[in-house]
Order: C-alpha cells, then structure tokens, then sequence
C-alpha cells in the first residue's frame, strides 16, 4: 500500500512538474515577470533545501528520508527547470556583451556535454537502479563514472549549461549560470544530498565519500 501510494504521488509531482514546463514554455511574459522567474526561481532552492535538511535532522529515518527527498526533488525541478526554460527562450532578448565565439563551437561542446549527461543517467540507472528526480538510487552507485568523482551529473549538467551559454554566444547567460545555478547547485549537494545519502546508505556512503573527490575527477585508487 505504501509503494502504491508513493507511486501516485509521483505520478501527481511528476504530471505537475510537466505542467509547470508547459506553462513556462508557452505563456508570454512580460520582461519583469520572465527576469524574477529566472533569478528568484533559482534563488528559491535555498529556502527549499534549507527547510528539506531541517525536516531529515528532525527524524533521520530511511523511510522519512525517501518521502522528505521525493518532494525536494520535485521542488528543485521548479527551481531550477522553469529558470531554465525561461532562460533558454528567451536569452536572445538579454541585452550584453555578445561572446565573440563562433556558435559552432558552442554546439560542438552542447552535444557532448549532452553525451555526457546521458552516460552519467545511464550508469546511475545500472549501478545505481535510480533516475534523476523521478526515482532515488536504490544502491549506491560507486562504479564507472562515480568512480571516478561523488557527483558526475552535476558536472557533466553545469558543463552543459555553459556550453550552452557558449553556444548562445551570451555573456548574461554563462553569469547567470556561474552566479545563481552553481552556487545553488552547490548549497544542495553540501546541504541536503549528502546529508540524505548517509541516511540511506550509511557507512558505505561515509567510506564512498573519504576516498572519491566531491566533483573534480581523479583516478580511482586501487
């Protein structure tokens, strides 16, 4: 009963979050709406990942951690997903310094970046048997990619916002990535995701995390 029910409440999140992105997508905005959605959107996971760590200390419990963890990520896919929709559409209309970098070489970079994000979904859903947001890990993945550093996604999903930015050819956009999105990428991994996986995966995730660096790769040790 508890799997059935945690399952619709995905499905529910899930249908909604895609709303969200429908909305964001389609609907005009005038330029100061659009400007607070994609600088308070992002501005909004700290609170968010401020009050989700507040409420795992509360009662550090697997099970808890499963339910407090399923709505934090759906909240960080408003966040930071309806920012970047906004972003993405209408970063022709920022005005600043154009980059004087062929877009070519943007694309170029965007599709492996791309790549890479995929490879990373990829060995998560293997080794891992989870999926970004829509399911948790149910093993610690420490294979492959995640051998090689705690957090693969996260760099190869940053290295494609700026490739992006790149390929735009915006000096806005590469800051807004650089000033707003790391930063609170960053707040969410130190803050809560670490935090969580301890609670889940206990001291392997504590001997995982000693050995293998936070986001910058380096050979695993043998």
């Amino acid at each position: 009963m508890k799997q059935f029910i945690e399952s619709l409440v995905r499905i529910v999140l899930l249908s909604s979050i895609c709303f969200a992105f429908w909305l964001a997508q389609n609907v005009p905005l005038s330029n100061v709406i659009n400007s607070s959605i994609i600088v308070g959107g992002v501005l909004l996971t700290f609170p968010l990942v401020w009050f989700g760590r507040k409420m795992l200390d509360k009662q550090p419990t697997m099970s808890r951690a499963i339910w407090i963890t399923m709505f934090v990520h759906f909240g960080l896919a408003l966040t930071f997903g309806v920012p970047f929709v906004r972003a993405a559409i209408t970063h022709q209309d920022w005005t600043g310094w154009v980059l004087p970098v062929p877009s070519t070489i943007g694309l170029v970079l965007v599709i492996i970046t791309g790549a890479a994000s995929f490879l990373v979904v990829l060995n998560l859903a293997l080794k891992g048997f989870g999926a970004p947001a829509i399911a948790l890990s149910r093993k610690l993945a420490v294979n492959w990619l995640y051998a090689w550093t705690r957090n693969p996604m996260l760099l190869a999903g940053l290295a494609f916002f700026l490739s992006l930015g790149i390929w735009f050819r915006s000096t806005l956009f590469l800051l807004w990535v650089l000033v707003l999105v790391v930063p609170a990428i960053l707040f969410f991994v130190k803050t809560y995701e670490e935090r969580e996986l301890e609670i889940r995966f206990g001291p392997s995730y504590t001997a995982y995390k000693s050995n293998t660096p936070m986001l910058f790769p380096r050979k695993p040790r043998s």
